[in-house]
């Protein structure tokens, strides 16, 4: 209809729009009928169809407790969060080690404590490797491990469980109501910062 423009004014004129669909069929020799008066009668990708989409890139994956998104949290000594990063479910803690260790401020700590998921040699190296002390509890099937551990420093970890407690206040965190990624990281960090806004006293 678009290239024949001329043909829809005239039928405009003569308040008269049954000759435009005999005209459109004539445009196209090889329509077998003219029920469908589309200028594209073969169906095409709508605009933006070719981009990739799916869950490949949204931090969605499944794992025993079900479908949805893992976040690892940075906090401080005072359970304050530093920083966080998003995996699928079923992600292994073990792996995002180093990762949260070069996230955040650009302070180094004294030490991390983390639960018995991060226990690997390599995360303690790596700590090591960057002047921080491991505070990572030993598995019961390792041989050789050592005999002294620091339990009351290990303690201060229930601090980052209970900010994980708050943030699950936020319903469209803890039921990762976002479809994207992105999205869904705005909010985490929403509620952050409204967790450390009620942290402040103002004397």
């Amino acid at each position: 209809m678009e290239q024949r423009l001329e043909a829809v004014l005239a039928a405009v004129a003569e308040r008269d729009l049954r000759g435009l669909f005999s005209i459109t069929c004539r445009l196209r020799p090889d329509c077998r009928h003219c029920a469908d008066v589309r200028q594209h009668l073969d169906p095409g990708a709508r605009l933006g169809g070719r981009r990739k989409r799916g869950q490949q890139n949204e931090a969605l994956g499944r794992s025993r407790g079900g479908f949805g998104t893992k976040i690892h949290v940075k906090c401080d000594l005072e359970g304050h969060p530093l920083d966080f990063h998003l995996t699928a479910n079923e992600a292994s803690d073990s792996r995002q080690f180093e990762t949260l260790l070069d996230i955040g401020p650009d302070v180094t700590p004294r030490g991390v404590i983390t639960d018995k998921g991060y226990d690997a040699a390599t995360n303690r190296a790596a700590a090591r490797s960057r002047g921080i002390a491991p505070v990572i509890p030993y598995r019961s099937n390792i041989k050789d491990r050592p005999k002294f551990f620091p339990k009351r420093l290990y303690r201060l970890r229930a601090r980052v469980e209970q900010f994980i407690g708050k943030l699950k206040r936020f319903k469209r965190v803890a039921m990762r109501c976002e479809k994207t990624k992105q999205n869904y990281a705005a909010f985490i960090a929403l509620a952050c910062a409204f967790i450390l806004v009620k942290s402040v006293h103002i004397a």
